[in-house]
């Protein structure tokens, strides 16, 4: 009985065994035959059209969605890469329905998507730099802070951010972090570690009512440059609020403000922003920086959850720096992934 539910008949009447790549050919001829002669192709699959269509003017027009009704319009931005997987399986559908007019409209949010998002699928990233740095969202709970600050210290990174370190944690990096870094600071739950001398460490508020960002002077073979380190407010998705994210937007008009009054011209701003690059309630910061990962990196170098990442939430960002390249490190004992990127300080050339 076993045997049989692997035999097929054979053209000559007989059973024996299915053919490899027998099912996927049966479904390419039923796929793709009938379609010449049926004048139904162009009257099937209207709906799916109109999908297509409302799925194009979502990615299209996404900045006009309002944030009035649970920040629906900054939800949709967070992640919307993902809505690309919509175009396949719009794609399939119209194949199976035999709708000519639905794999046309298809083209649009195809289209949309690679105007969008098509220049991150390229390798951008340089070999070139003369630093290097990296952020990562330790988290609270890490389980192995030790083993956490070793893993980002091997990475070469020169200047090193920390997000969410707790009080009772910050001795453990301090003395794991020591043989690499000579010079650090701690402002609240936020921490810099670096190569180089720092000077002017200074809490940035970010109107929350405790640090949880911080600012340093770092003097490198290059140059001064001002180093930035923030972790955002967390943000929530709840049914009966939407994307909770107020707070969140706070803070980040407040250190948007910090970095435009900021006296130097090279800039680099790493941490946990909770938002992407793609959230207009970012633009506080966003609209008067670069993203590495924009400029000089490969794929979307989505850092969150670790486990399965699907939204680049920690960020590097950078004014008066060029961004050479920009990556994600491995996952530690955190719920983050840690970013880098390697940066040109000196722009003259």
């Amino acid at each position: 009985m076993a045997q049989q539910a692997y035999m097929t008949e054979t053209a000559d009447g007989g059973s024996g065994p299915e053919r490899p790549g027998s099912r996927l050919r049966r479904l390419m001829r039923r796929l793709f035959s009938g379609w010449r002669g049926d004048p139904r192709v162009w009257r099937r699959g209207i709906v799916l059209a109109l999908l297509a269509l409302l799925l194009a003017l979502v990615m299209l027009l996404h900045s006009h969605i309002s944030n009035k009704v649970g920040n629906l319009g900054s939800l949709t931005e967070t992640f919307l890469p993902w809505l690309g997987l919509a175009v396949p399986v719009l794609l399939l559908l119209g194949l199976l329905r035999k709708s000519a007019t639905a794999l046309i409209a298809v083209l649009l949010p195809a289209i949309v998507w690679l105007n969008l998002f098509g220049g991150l699928l390229t390798d951008k990233s340089g070999s070139g730099g003369d630093l290097m740095v990296a952020t990562h969202n330790v988290n609270a709970e890490n389980p192995d802070p030790a083993a956490t600050a070793r893993s980002v210290a091997s990475s070469g990174a020169d200047i090193l951010a920390l997000e969410e370190v707790p009080s009772s944690a910050v001795p453990v990096y301090e003395t794991a972090l020591a043989p690499t870094y000579k010079h650090h600071a701690v402002v609240g739950t936020v921490g810099l570690w670096s190569k180089y001398p720092m000077t002017d460490v200074q809490a940035v508020d970010i109107k929350l009512g405790w640090e949880r960002a911080m600012r340093a002077t770092v003097s490198t073979p290059k140059g001064q440059i001002a180093v930035y380190v923030a972790h955002m407010p967390s943000v929530r998705v709840k049914v009966e609020a939407g994307f909770t994210a107020r707070q969140r937007d706070t803070s980040a008009d407040a250190l948007g403000e910090a970095i435009a009054q900021e006296p130097l011209k090279r800039v680099i701003l790493l941490g946990d922003l909770n938002g992407t690059m793609n959230d207009r309630s970012l633009n506080a910061v966003t609209s008067q920086m670069r993203s590495t990962q924009g400029a000089a990196g490969r794929g979307f170098g989505f850092s969150w959850p670790a486990s399965f990442p699907m939204a680049r939430i920690d960020q590097i960002m950078v004014r008066g720096v060029e961004p050479e390249s920009s990556w994600t490190l491995p996952r530690t004992g955190s719920d983050h992934l840690p970013v880098a990127a390697r940066v040109k300080l000196d722009t003259s050339s």
